[in-house]
């Protein structure tokens, strides 16, 4: 009988060792990932058709693709997977080119035309 009782702290250890993976509390962290630059709306209300190419990206940044093929173009595309913090602080994932913008450039380098959706969720 004494030797099972020398036993049983470590079965009590190694039993609670082997359960704790299957707590939520000791989940693993995952960090989250942005991808492209943040459309706001406000910023992106501030480009204007006839501004110069360096007066958007002093606004918005740098583009996500700048097309070789087709270089008059700029697309702002945003994509953000929610990692542990994100998610405990309630923001949501945007997937699929929810936030986008395109900007089209004239031949002198002068902002020609702009797209972009009606409104974007914003955190």
């Amino acid at each position: 009988m004494n030797n099972r009782l020398k036993f049983l702290p470590l079965i009590a250890v190694l039993s609670s060792v082997s359960v704790l993976p299957a707590c939520s509390w000791f989940s693993v962290y995952k960090i989250d990932i942005p991808q492209g630059t943040p459309i706001h709306e406000d910023k992106l209300a501030q480009v204007q058709v006839g501004m110069t190419s360096d007066q958007v990206l002093y606004i918005l940044g740098s583009p996500a693709v700048q097309d070789t093929l087709n270089p008059m173009r700029w697309d702002y595309i945003y994509d953000f997977t929610a990692g542990t913090i994100a998610k405990r602080e309630n923001k949501p994932n945007v997937h699929n080119a929810e936030q986008y913008a395109k900007i089209y450039f004239d031949n002198t380098g002068r902002v020609a035309k702009i797209e972009r959706p009606n409104s974007y969720k914003t955190d």
